[in-house]
């Protein structure tokens, strides 16, 4: 597995994740070498089992850090872009409340489907997993509260098709699983190639020209766990991204 490592110091690892790579170890990851078990031989984590829980008398936060490899948060698997590791159990748990009081600010980089009008808003839905369908999430009365804002940043449109797409920052204030992709197809601009949300005959087509989800993780900022300041890091649009991107041209809208 080829990582690429943003920063490093005595608290944390910063990578760019490539896409195709599950984050996180699970039952269903048993034949695929996971983010996971790259983080624990990089770092000589060795795996902690607890018999204690969340919220049970004793239950110790640190625990989590060595059940995650140090893995603060996750990125879906075809999702490209910053990711941060934790390197102690310290560190883990100091993120992981920053995470859980909204001061990690982080930055999506999509392709969608059609003209996103206005080119600046707020979708603000919530959102909870699909009983019909348990790989997927929608927008569910009794959801759980999302918000993302958006900023398109151009128009393109791919030689020999009408359609049109849009090239879009996103900026999540909650952390739901697929909530960006949810979020776009819920207006009705689904991510390009994705094969989820944009729907089965749009996907198979948007797959003949490129082999993932058109979704990258560009920036994040966070307070450092041992300095006490603010941080960015930043991953550049992958290569396949960026020259799927030159392919095509950039329209007024």
């Amino acid at each position: 597995m080829d990582i690429s490592v943003v920063f490093e110091d005595n608290s944390l690892l910063v990578i760019d994740k490539p896409a195709g790579f599950t984050v996180n170890r699970a039952e269903t990851t048993k034949n695929e070498i996971t983010i996971q078990d790259w983080a624990e031989k990089y770092l000589n984590i060795k795996y902690q089992v607890s018999n204690s829980k969340y919220g049970e008398e004793g239950w110790d936060p640190r625990v989590e850090f060595y059940k995650r490899g140090g893995i603060v948060h996750r990125l879906d698997k075809e999702t490209s872009g910053i990711l941060i590791i934790a390197k102690t159990p310290e560190a883990f748990v100091h993120l992981q409340e920053q995470f859980k009081e909204r001061i990690v600010k982080k930055t999506y980089l999509a392709l969608s489907h059609g003209v996103i009008k206005p080119e600046n808003g707020e979708i603000s839905v919530p959102v909870g997993r699909l009983p019909w369908n348990r790989n997927r999430f929608g927008i569910l009365p009794g959801g759980r509260e999302s918000k993302t804002l958006y900023k398109v940043l151009s128009y393109y449109q791919l030689s020999g098709l009408k359609e049109k797409f849009s090239y879009v920052e996103l900026y999540p204030k909650s952390g739901r699983t697929h909530q960006i992709r949810v979020h776009l197809q819920y207006i009705s601009h689904p991510i390009f190639a994705d094969f989820l949300y944009a729907g089965r005959k749009t996907a198979r087509a948007d797959r003949k020209l490129l082999s993932r989800v058109f979704l990258h993780a560009s920036k994040i900022s966070f307070i450092h766990p041992a300095i006490g300041k603010s941080v960015l890091y930043e991953a550049p649009l992958t290569k396949e991204l960026d020259d799927f991107l030159k392919r095509l041209k950039k329209i007024t809208s």
